[in-house]
C-alpha cells in the first residue's frame, strides 16, 4: 500500500500546493485572532470561522457578551454598537427601578395639591356669599364642584398609576432579557467584522485590556446610575436636573460682549462708514437700473438673457412670471429685492471666488477660515444680525451685509472643491508643455472648475434670496416687506403672493445661471 500510495501523491504536485497554502493560510488565521481577541482564543477561532464561512448573518452565542452587554462592547472597542445598547439596557433598568421604587404617582399628587389651594379659596368665597346672601352662590358652588371632580379624577388616576408598577417591572425586564439575548447572539459578529478591519489596518484597537474594561464600566455604571436616579425619583437630586451654575457667569459674559461690541464701534466707525457708503453707491446704482428704468426696457433685458443663456422655453416663462408680478403689483418690490440681492450677491460672488482661488492651493488658510465659514452658515441669521445693527445701523446696507454673510459661503466651498477636483496629469501636462502660472490657471484650472464655481455662484444667490423675508426686519423692504406685513396682519393671500414672487426671482436667477452648464 506504501508503495501504492507514493505515485498518488506524486502525481497531482499542484493540488499538494494548494493544500499546503490553504492550511499554512488557516494556521495564520488561527494566529491572528489568537493575537486579536486575547481571551478564550479558541472559542473565537471556532466562532469565526464559523461566521466567516457565509455571507450572510451568522448567529453565535457570546454569554460573555450578554450578561455584560454594553461593557463587553466598549471594551472590545465597538462602540457603535455599545451605545445603542446602552440606551435601550438604561431604559430597562429605569422601568425596573420606576416600578420598584419610583413615586408613580407624584405629578398627579403635586397637581391635586395645587387644585387643593384654589379649592379652599373658593370655598371660602362660597361661604361669603352664603353667609352675605350674594347673587354669586351658584357660580362659586359650581366653580367648588367642578374643582372637587377635578380633584376625584387626577385621584382615580393617580391610583391606577400607583397600581402599574408591577406591569411596569415587568415590562423593563422583558426588555433587559431581550436586549441581553441580542448582544450575546451579535457580539461575535460584530467583534468578526472589527477583526477583519484589524487585519488591514494593525492601529484598530485589539485585545481586551483591563483599563479598557475598567473606563467602559465606569462610562456606562455612571450613565446608567444617573439615569435611573433621575427618572424613578425626579426632583430629588436637583443635580441631575439644573446644570450647576451662577446667574452672575451669565450677566459677565453679556457685559463682556456688549463691551467688545461697544468698543469695536467707537474705534472702527470710520472704517464701517466708508464701507456703508460703498454698498450705499452700488445699491443705488442696481436700484436705478432696476427701479426707475421703464418696466418694458427691464423685462425684455431679462427675457433676452434667459433666451441666450437657457432657451427659448425659459424665456417664455420668465416672461410669464415677470408678467405675473407686473399684474399683481409687485414689480417696484420684486425689482427693489433684485438691485439688494445683486449687491450682495456681486459682492460675495466678487469676494468668494478669488477667496477660494487663494484658499484651492494653500490647505493650511482654508483650514483657517473653514470654521469661520461654519459659523457664518450655522449661526441664526438672527443672531448675526445683532452686531450688524450695531456697527451698519438699520437699513438696506445692513441687509446687504446680512444676507452676504448667510449667503456667501457657498462660492467660497465650491471654488475650493472645484479646483481641487482638476486632475493632476491634466496640470502636469500643461506644465511640461510650458504653461506659466497664469495659463495654467485661466485656461485649464478655471475651465475645468467652472461647473463647481457655477454651483457655488447659484448656491450663493438662492440662499441670497432665501433672506430676503428676514432682511426686511431690519429696513430691505421690497417683496419680504410685503410678506411680512401678511404675517404681522394674517393675510394670508398677500403672504402666497408675495411668496410666488419670490419663488419666480429665485427661478428666473437660477436658469439663467445654470443655462449653459451642459
Amino acid at each position: 500500500m506504501t508503495a501504492t500510495d507514493a505515485p498518488t501523491r506524486g502525481a497531482n504536485p499542484l493540488e499538494d500546493t494548494e493544500s499546503e497554502a490553504a492550511l499554512a493560510y488557516a494556521a495564520e488565521r488561527r494566529e491572528n485572532i489568537r493575537t486579536f481577541v486575547r481571551t478564550s482564543p479558541d472559542y473565537y477561532i471556532a466562532n469565526f470561522d464559523k461566521i466567516g464561512a457565509s455571507s450572510r448573518f451568522t448567529a453565535t452565542f457570546n454569554l460573555m457578551a450578554g450578561l455584560f452587554g454594553p461593557v463587553w462592547f466598549g471594551a472590545r472597542g465597538l462602540w457603535s454598537w455599545a451605545l445603542p445598547f446602552l440606551i435601550i439596557e438604561t431604559l430597562a433598568f429605569v422601568q425596573i427601578a420606576r416600578g420598584l421604587f419610583g413615586d408613580l404617582a407624584a405629578d398627579a399628587m403635586a397637581r391635586i395639591a395645587s387644585i387643593e389651594g384654589t379649592l379652599e379659596l373658593r370655598r371660602q368665597q362660597l361661604a361669603a356669599a352664603i353667609e352675605n346672601n350674594s347673587d354669586k352662590i351658584d357660580v362659586y358652588r359650581r366653580t367648588v364642584e367642578s374643582l372637587e371632580q377635578t380633584i376625584g379624577g387626577i385621584r382615580a388616576e393617580a391610583e391606577a398609576l400607583a397600581a402599574e408598577g408591577p406591569t411596569i417591572v415587568v415590562t423593563g425586564i422583558a426588555l433587559l432579557l431581550v436586549v441581553k439575548a441580542v448582544q450575546a447572539v451579535v457580539g461575535n459578529w460584530a467583534l468578526e467584522a472589527r477583526f477583519s478591519e484589524w487585519l488591514s489596518d494593525r492601529t484598530v484597537r485589539s485585545g481586551l485590556p483591563v483599563t479598557h474594561i475598567v473606563l467602559s464600566a465606569l462610562f456606562m455604571g455612571l450613565i446608567l446610575l444617573a439615569a435611573m436616579l433621575h427618572y424613578s425619583f425626579p426632583g430629588r437630586y436637583s443635580l441631575l436636573s439644573d446644570f450647576p451654575t451662577d446667574p452672575n457667569i451669565r450677566l459677565t459674559s453679556i457685559s463682556g460682549v456688549e463691551d467688545f461690541i461697544a468698543w469695536c464701534v467707537r474705534n472702527s466707525e470710520a472704517f464701517f462708514d466708508g464701507l456703508t457708503i460703498g454698498i450705499r453707491m452700488l445699491l443705488d446704482a442696481l436700484e436705478v437700473v432696476l427701479v426707475q428704468t421703464p418696466w418694458v426696457v427691464i423685462a425684455s433685458l431679462i427675457v433676452l438673457l434667459t433666451w441666450l443663456t437657457a432657451g427659448i422655453r425659459t424665456a417664455i416663462f420668465s416672461g410669464a412670471f415677470l408678467a405675473y408680478m407686473g399684474l399683481l403689483g409687485f414689480w417696484e418690490a420684486a425689482m427693489t429685492t433684485l438691485a439688494l440681492l445683486g449687491t450682495a450677491a456681486c459682492l460675495s460672488i466678487v469676494i468668494g471666488i478669488p477667496l477660494g482661488m487663494f484658499a484651492a492651493r494653500r490647505p493650511r488658510f482654508y483650514a483657517f477660515i473653514q470654521p469661520i465659514m461654519d459659523f457664518m452658515q450655522t449661526m441664526p441669521a438672527f443672531v448675526f444680525m445683532v452686531p450688524v445693527i450695531a456697527f451698519f445701523g438699520v437699513g438696506k446696507p445692513a441687509a446687504v451685509i446680512v444676507t452676504m454673510i448667510f449667503g456667501g459661503t457657498p462660492v467660497v466651498r465650491l471654488t475650493v472643491l472645484g479646483l481641487r477636483g482638476v486632475p493632476e496629469s491634466v496640470r502636469e501636462a500643461a506644465i511640461s508643455f510650458g504653461a506659466s502660472k497664469w495659463y495654467l490657471l485661466t485656461r485649464v484650472d478655471l475651465p475645468l472648475a467652472s461647473p463647481s464655481i457655477r454651483a457655488g455662484i447659484n448656491q450663493t444667490i438662492m440662499l441670497s434670496l432665501a433672506m430676503v423675508v428676514v432682511a426686511s426686519l431690519i429696513g430691505a423692504k421690497g417683496l419680504g416687506e410685503d410678506v411680512l406685513e401678511a404675517l404681522q396682519y394674517a393675510n394670508v393671500g398677500q403672504g402666497i403672493l408675495a411668496g410666488f414672487a419670490i419663488l419666480f426671482c429665485a427661478m428666473i436667477l437660477d436658469r439663467i445661471v445654470q443655462g449653459q452648464r451642459k
